[in-house]
Parts: C-alpha cells; sequence; structure tokens
C-alpha cells in the first residue's frame, strides 16, 4: 500500500458518478440511512463555493504537468535527458539539455512516432501502471545505453531505439507474442530485452531478429513477470535481470494456481463480463516463484536452489556490470531475510548476509550496489535501531559502517566507483531531506544542498554533473543542472503552471504523552486571529508514509480546504517512517491503537497551543490507509473527532494482501485478536459521528468489497452514514471533473456538519 492522493492516477478513463440507488439490490440495502437526523450546520448555503482553484489543480495536476522528469545524465556528463508534458496534459515528450550551454531540444516526439493515432494501452499495461501510479501518458519512460548513444522508448506496446544525437528512431518489429512491456537494452548495447505474452524476448539490434529467451509462460505461470505483491508492496516492477557480459539472463518464474482470483465488474456496462485478478489475501496462499537462469540464446534454464518453503519471498535479485548474481529472500513473516549470491553455471548459493527483526524486515531494493569489480558492496540496514550505510567484502563480512554526522540516513542517491563515493539522502529533520556526499575510504561527508526543504539529485556516473531538485518551504521548486563542485548551475525549463498562491502553512512540533510529533498547521489566507475555525484533520497514519514535509507545494489543496473556512492540521505519529527503527515498530501486530491513541493526542496539544482551533468541532479525513484511519477515528474516538471521510478504506486486514498485512500484523491465524481490534466493522455499532465512505467500484487494490461490508455493517447497526460510488475508478482518481466534483462534495460535507 502506497500513498495516494487524488489525482495522482493512471490514464484518464471515462467516468460517471453513481448514486446509491442506480445500484444492485444488495448495495441498496447496505448503504440505506436510518433515521436521517438533521445535519448540525445544514442551515450553511454551500452553493457558492467557489472551485476554480480545484479545477486549476485538477487541470494541471496539481501544477506537476510540465515539470522535468525521469532525469538522467549522460557517461560523460554532457547533457541530462528528461521527459516532460505540456502544462496541463500528461503527454510527455524526449528532451536533451546541453550541460556546457545550457541549450535545449526536443529529441522525439509521441505523435511524430504514433503518426496521428491514438495510444493504446493492454490492461496488463495499464495494471502495471496502477502498480507504478503512473498517471502519464506518451514517454512514461526512457532507458539509455551503457554508453549514452541511443534511447529505448515505447509506444501502444511497440519498441523504437532512438538516436540521442539526430533524434532519428527505428521501430522495432512487431511480434506475433503481443505487445512488449518492461523493456531495456543489455549491457552491452547490442540487444533490447522485454516481456511479451509472459515470456522473455530478445531483440538483436543489429539483425533486428527477435527470439524467445523463455518459453511456455502463460497469465497462470509465467516467465519473466513480477507477481502483484512484488509490485504493490515491494517495489520491484521487473522479472527479469541481465547479466554484466550480456549472456546470460536471470528470470522469476511465478506460479500464480494457488493464489485465489477476486472478480472485479463494472456496475455501469452489466453486458461486459467481469474480469479476474489473482489477489493474494492475508493468510490465504501467495504465488510461487523461483529463479531461473538462461543464455541469451534460449534453452533449458538452471534453477537457483534455496529453501524456498522457509523464504518463499524474492524481495530484489540484483545482477549487472563487475556485479555477481545475488538474491535477497525472505520469509513470510518477513521478520528473516538472507542475501545470497548465486553461482550461475550450477545455481547454488552462498549466504553473504542475514537480517532479523522482532517486528519486520524493510526491504531496500536497491541494495546491494556492487563495487570494484564485484569485490565489494554496499548494504543499508536498521539493524542498529537506525538505518546505515555499511561497505561489505566480497564475502559479506562488514568493513565500514557509514551514516551522515548527526543526521538520519534516508536512502543511497548514487554510488560512483571510481571516485570512491557515494551520494545519499538525509536530515536530521524528518521533515525535511538532503543530499550528502560520502567518501568510502574515509568516512568524510559533505552536505551538498542547503534550505529549508526536500532536496534530491540525480547524478552522472562520473560524478561530474548532477540535477539539483528542490522543493522548499516556501513553495519554490527548482531543477538545476549543476557541475560537480558548483553553487549554481542553469535551470532545466519547465513548461509547467505556477500556483497562484502559496501555502500559508506553519511546520511545529507538540508534545503529548512524553513524545514529540511533527505536525504541519494550515490557516485560511485570510486568517482571522480573534476567530475560533473548525479543524480538518488530513491523515494517513500508516507504514511507509509521513505526511508533514517542508515542501510547500504539498499542502496546496489542503490550503483549498483552509480557505473554505477552516484550519487544516497534519499530524505524524508513531508507526511513521523517518524516525527510526523503535518509533516505526511500535505498531507491530497492531494497526491503530497506538496510531490513532498518538493522532488523537497531539491533535488535542495541538487545540491547546493554537486558540484559533475550535476543538469541539473536529473532522477527520483520508484516502486508502488513512480512510481506514477516519473511519476508526470516529467509530473509537468520538470525544475528539466529530465527522469523517473516508476514502477508499481498508476495512478488514483479512481482506488486503498478504506482504503488506503480515508485515505488519502477522498472518491471520497468529494474530486472531489483533485483527480483529484492528477491524473498522467491530466498532461499527459504536459510530455515534457523521462518517462519509468513498469507493471506486473497480478498485484492484483496495477492493470494493472493503466499503460494502462497512456499509452492511452499519445498516444492521442502524447507524447512518453517507456513501458516495465512483463508478470504474480504481484506486486513483485522476479525471479532473471528478476530482473537481470529489473535493467539492468532501468539503461540503464537513461544512454541512462542523460548519465554517
Amino acid at each position: 500500500m502506497r500513498l495516494f492522493q487524488p489525482p495522482q492516477g493512471r490514464a484518464i478513463r471515462r467516468t460517471e458518478w453513481v448514486t446509491i440507488e442506480r445500484l444492485s439490490g444488495l448495495v441498496i440495502a447496505a448503504a440505506a440511512m436510518t433515521g436521517c437526523a438533521q445535519p448540525p450546520y445544514s442551515h450553511i448555503d454551500t452553493r457558492d463555493m467557489d472551485t476554480s482553484f480545484l479545477r486549476l489543480h485538477a487541470e494541471t495536476y496539481g501544477f506537476s504537468a510540465g515539470l522535468p522528469t525521469s532525469m538522467e545524465i549522460t557517461p560523460d556528463g554532457g547533457a541530462v535527458v528528461f521527459l516532460r508534458s505540456g502544462p496541463r496534459d500528461v503527454v510527455r515528450n524526449l528532451y536533451e539539455m546541453n550541460t556546457a550551454d545550457g541549450t535545449v531540444r526536443e529529441v522525439v516526439r509521441v505523435a511524430d512516432l504514433l503518426g496521428g493515432s491514438d495510444e493504446k494501452l493492454t490492461d496488463e499495461e495499464k495494471a502495471r501502471r496502477e502498480r507504478m501510479r503512473e498517471i502519464g501518458r506518451g514517454f512514461t519512460w526512457f532507458k539509455m545505453s551503457e554508453d549514452g548513444s541511443k534511447l529505448l522508448v515505447s509506444l501502444s506496446g511497440r519498441l523504437y531505439v532512438v538516436n540521442r544525437v539526430d533524434g532519428t528512431a527505428i521501430v522495432l518489429p512487431e511480434s506475433g507474442a503481443g505487445p512488449a512491456m518492461d523493456a531495456r537494452f543489455s549491457p552491452d548495447g547490442r540487444f533490447v530485452s522485454c516481456v511479451r505474452d509472459y515470456d522473455v524476448y530478445v531483440t538483436d539490434l543489429a539483425t533486428r531478429t527477435e527470439r524467445a529467451v523463455t518459453t511456455g509462460g502463460t497469465e497462470d505461470v509465467s516467465n519473466g513477470v513480477a507477481e502483484f505483491v512484488a509490485q504493490e508492496e515491494m517495489h520491484r516492477f521487473t522479472g527479469y535481470w541481465w547479466s554484466g557480459d550480456a549472456r546470460w539472463i536471470a528470470f522469476e518464474e511465478v506460479d500464480n494456481r494457488e493464489v485465489e482470483t477476486l472478480y472485479i465488474a463494472d456496475p455501469r456496462r452489466p453486458e461486459q463480463p467481469p474480469r479476474g485478478w489473482r489477489y493474494p489475501r492475508a493468510g490465504k496462499n501467495n504465488a510461487r516463484t523461483r529463479l531461473g537462469i538462461v543464455p541469451v540464446t534460449g534453452g533449458a534454464a538452471t534453477w537457483v536452489e534455496w529453501d524456498r518453503e522457509k523464504y518463499p519471498y524474492i524481495a530484489s535479485v540484483h545482477w549487472g556490470k563487475d556485479a555477481p548474481l545475488t538474491v535477497y529472500v525472505q520469509t513470510r513473516e518477513q521478520r528473516e531475510a538472507v542475501l545470497y549470491r548465486v553461482d550461475p553455471e550450477t545455481g547454488r548459493v552462498s549466504e553473504l548476509l542475514r537480517e532479523t527483526d522482532s517486528a519486520w524486515i524493510n526491504i531496500d531494493g536497491d541494495m546491494p550496489r556492487w563495487l570494484a569489480a564485484g569485490q565489494e558492496f554496499l548494504w543499508t540496514s536498521e539493524r542498529s535501531g537506525e538505518w546505515e550505510l555499511e561497505l561489505r567484502g566480497r564475502d559479506g563480512s562488514l568493513k565500514r559502517t557509514l551514516r551522515p554526522a548527526g543526521a538520519r540516513l534516508f536512502g543511497v542517491v548514487s554510488v560512483q566507483p571510481e571516485r570512491r563515493e557515494v551520494i545519499v539522502s538525509g536530515a536530521e529533520d524528518p521533515t525535511q531531506k538532503h543530499v550528502y556526499r560520502v567518501s568510502l575510504d574515509t568516512g568524510a561527508m559533505t552536505r551538498l544542498t542547503e534550505g529549508v526543504g526536500v532536496h534530491g539529485g540525480h547524478f552522472a556516473k562520473d560524478g561530474s554533473a548532477w540535477v539539483h531538485t528542490a522543493s522548499m518551504l516556501d513553495g519554490r521548486i527548482s531543477y538545476e543542472l549543476k557541475k560537480r563542485d558548483a553553487a549554481t548551475g542553469r535551470a532545466l525549463p519547465s513548461s509547467a503552471e505556477a500556483p497562484p498562491f502559496s501555502a500559508n502553512v506553519e511546520l511545529t512540533t507538540v508534545d503529548a504523552g512524553g513524545r514529540t510529533y511533527h505536525a504541519a498547521v494550515i490557516r485560511p489566507r485570510n486568517f482571522d486571529r480573534s476567530r475560533k475555525y473548525p479543524v480538518l484533520d488530513y491523515v494517513y497514519g500508516g507504514p511507509g508514509h509521513p505526511v508533514v514535509s517542508a515542501s510547500g507545494r504539498a499542502y496546496l489543496r489542503q490550503q483549498w480546504f483552509a480557505d473554505q473556512g477552516f484550519v487544516v492540521v497534519m499530524i505524524d505519529g508513531r508507526g511513521t517512517p523517518l524516525r527510526g527503527r523503535a518509533w516505526e515498530r511500535a505498531t507491530a501486530w497492531n494497526l491503530i491503537d497506538i496510531p490513532l491513541s498518538d493522532q488523537a493526542e497531539a491533535i488535542q496539544a495541538l487545540g491547546a497551543k493554537y486558540a484559533e482551533m475550535d476543538m469541539t468541532r473536529v473532522g477527520i479525513y483520508g484516502w486508502s490507509f488513512g480512510g481506514y484511519f477516519a473511519a476508526m477515528a470516529v467509530c473509537r474516538r468520538p470525544d475528539v473527532f466529530h465527522a469523517a471521510v473516508a476514502g477508499a478504506p481498508v476495512i478488514d486486514w483479512e481482506d488486503y494482501d498478504t506482504h503488506y498485512t503480515e508485515r505488519y500484523m502477522g498472518l491471520p491465524q497468529a494474530n486472531p485478536e489483533g485483527y480483529r481490534a484492528c477491524n473498522v466493522r467491530t466498532y461499527a455499532g459504536d459510530l455515534k459521528r457523521p462518517l462519509m465512505l468513498i469507493h471506486g467500484t473497480t478498485d484492484d487494490n483496495v477492493y470494493f468489497t472493503h466499503t460494502l461490508k462497512m456499509a452492511e455493517a452499519l445498516f444492521r447497526a442502524g447507524k447512518e452514514y453517507d456513501l458516495l460510488v465512483l463508478a470504474g475508478f480504481t484506486h486513483m482518481v485522476p479525471e479532473p471533473e471528478v476530482t473537481i466534483r470529489l473535493y467539492e462534495r468532501i468539503a461540503r460535507f464537513f461544512k454541512t456538519q462542523l460548519g465554517s
């Protein structure tokens, strides 16, 4: 599960709003309102609500359309290649900026390759983009050859090899095996590989002939395709890997035959049959996976040998230039994991290191990173209680531990083996991110970024140039191409529209229960200190995703809510990352009790700190885990939270996927009381506050069944609630018109229930 804020979704589809009355009889019964008491502020006229900013925000995709993305610097540091769309579309074209003189040119356009035709996506590609939270069209990715001379792109399942210098494109032959997915160059640039119809294929660029490297793949038993939980929860989107000498390919075989199939029907189109998806629910069968190795010419696979019954999850695989084949595997409970080195000739493994954790192990999919022709590698670990970067020998022995001085490590950005340097992300303050350069030999560290904000970087392999990205607390954003040690550089061109205002946000901390919480407070732009305002708590509250950030752009939609007459707050309690192992692992075995208590204590502390917050009128809303949290808040803490909007909420964790749920909760069979305590239906009979449920009918992440089960439980308990059904939508809501109406409806709900 990953944080989602509409409209950060995928390809736009035609959508209708469906009222309760238009649904089937089952849903009408489950969604029926009882009593229908008059809301306390129903007299407030909300018809003149100004939604012009919502439209602007939606049509510019949160002012992200037109920003440079997918930046990659050529190996010689001479140019940076990037994607960019128009200011009000998501069709991205390919551009290049010269690092010496700053000139920018368009390398190739989507329209030129499609010749006026519309882009077509297969169901498999749509599902893959759903997992990646990709809303873009046109070129959503590109791959650069090892020497930087060629670029690989895809449109409508066809592959194109683009000459970077002159922009000429060669279309690779169509294949009877179907559209291409997950394509890339071989390390030597002589081949292009991809997945077609559940098998791995390779095209020789010299002859433009294609051959199957694996055979026999089907939807049930696929080759080279990452399984659902790998994509959705491990953030691993590939299922095959090249050897550094381009002679071999390792691939994942996924056997889904024992995995439960869940079916999704589109209520708007009853003439169409439901679509089935393999979805492993908590406590039930997972896909069975194994790792094979085949010659690039095809042939019999050599299967990698490890105890797959004990370690069924393939968390990450790494192979490539100057690197041996490694596989990182986990137990189902994710409390033990082993990194193995693999002999590709025999498939035998040797252990390099082992991680254990009494709560759970977080996966860093970028690791290991091999150095010195396979003689050393980098590894990240939390075993000390904080993320640390380790330099290890060929046999896995620890040589040195590194971490930014006085700061927490957030991740590795770039590795520059020839310079013996690594670039890392970290900060002293969990609301910020900065970039550091670290010497692998001395441990000396240099911070490369300054200013309160969220900083990042894209680096040339030789370290000679980099693109400094920054989103500052005051709302400024920048994409600046710099030489290695230059203080300033050249701005990458953007066609994005600027927001019409900056968020009136204050980052603060409050102490409660012996703990310090980071929070954001967003006030109306016409704020009157003499007034009392109802409060809206925008929440996520779950693992992996803090919401309090030193990026002013992160609060623009919340500013619109504040301008409707609210004070909006955001709080990160225990269970969220970036504050060390103990803070994050406090929620092991129970995902709600501690986070809900923290949220309640912290918001009450904020109310005591800021007199303008009317703590008798507090609403809470969120999406996905945040929707789950909001529903729990009004059911269990009506003393603090007086109304809630729950978007795409997980209701019953036994209906969510294995890898995410069991990481934090264990298997249902081993933790029945924890699952009962974390099930929102357990508290349906306790609901005393207004609750609106929102869900897309074709959601294949948090299935619509969650909201239907909650609606039925509330109906049977005689409780009132509102239900807003988004017909034909998945877990994402990217269509501008629907996004406008969605947030307008949420604001009207809170105005009616809380006043403003």
